[in-house]
């Protein structure tokens, strides 16, 4: 009955941009099944109908009805809904996870159970099924749509609720780790926004494990475990994703692109592309430029 009641919500407040007066509550109605590429933010997102499948780096995540992704980390992916359509959309909650949010529930809550941090950190991107009670928690939460003047006093009740159920479900480890400052995932989320940051310009596995406090065989073995990538992996995933928005929003020279986002060789930057989104760059520009915007909730 829940999933039911959150798919009509969905349905009925979707907006193109996918925003909603609820802060750091977002909301998708997608008839498409075109595959994009974005950056997967630190959410946990929701499938009220129809299935998306993720890719990022070789490991393929697929989730559907009733079931949620949480992304601890803001990772480059590439995404599709699998067989949405007007009569059909695929329909979709996220909530954006803030590190200092979880913090203070952690603190409140006091259990050393809830708070070790050792070990390898887990995957930065996981999928479960939703608990009943993490479902009615979401539809209440969009039901405030229907009364907008109850969304300053019960929305972060509501979210809060939300958090804790996700801190201590099947999947809590992975958000846990995002709200404690010691723990290895922080310290690759450090290492991940450095690259982001920096991602055209080279720079060495060891200075950047210097940088997160960590040593280089450690600091390698925790970003592999969490992102499925190694950090030059990542970097180059990280070069190509930022080259294919700049030629959807300035199509134009592709060298010149390449050159931008670092790399020194036209043919490296177009060989690379094309194995990445299955077509040269100049292509692509052209078919992005008549084709749907870029873009979508994790």
């Amino acid at each position: 009955m829940a999933l039911a009641d959150l798919r009509d919500l969905i349905a009925r407040y979707a907006r193109p941009d996918m925003t909603t007066p609820i802060e750091g509550v977002l909301i998708a109605r997608n008839d498409v099944s075109a595959l994009e590429t974005s950056m997967s933010g630190s959410v946990m997102a929701l499938v009220a109908q129809g299935a998306k499948r993720l890719a990022l780096g070789g490991r393929v995540h697929e989730y559907g009805p009733g079931q949620y992704l949480v992304s601890s980390l803001d990772l480059p992916v590439t995404g599709q809904f699998l067989d949405a359509s007007p009569d059909h959309p695929a329909l979709g909650f996220g909530l954006l996870l803030h590190p200092a949010s979880i913090a203070e529930l952690l603190l409140q809550a006091g259990a050393s159970d809830l708070r070790d941090s050792r070990g390898s950190p887990p995957a930065g991107m996981v999928v479960s099924d939703a608990s009943d009670q993490l479902l009615d928690a979401v539809t209440r939460l969009l039901r405030l749509l229907e009364s907008p003047r109850d969304i300053p006093i019960l929305a972060p009740l509501i979210k809060r609720e939300i958090l804790w159920l996700l801190i201590v479900g099947e999947q809590g480890a992975a958000v846990r780790q995002l709200g404690l400052a010691d723990s290895n995932l922080s310290h690759v989320a450090r290492a991940v926004r450095w690259i982001r940051e920096h991602y055209a310009r080279s720079f060495r596995v060891e200075d950047v494990a210097e940088l997160c406090g960590m040593s280089t065989s450690a600091f390698y073995r925790n970003f592999q475990a969490a992102t499925a990538m190694s950090p030059i992996q990542f970097q180059k995933q990280i070069r190509l994703h930022e080259a294919r928005l700049m030629l959807a929003a300035e199509p134009g020279d592709v060298a010149a692109v390449g050159y931008r986002v670092g790399y020194d060789s036209a043919s490296q930057f177009s060989r690379e592309y094309r194995r990445q989104f299955g077509t040269p760059p100049s292509q692509d520009s052209l078919r992005m430029r008549h084709g749907p915007a870029l873009g979508a909730l994790a």
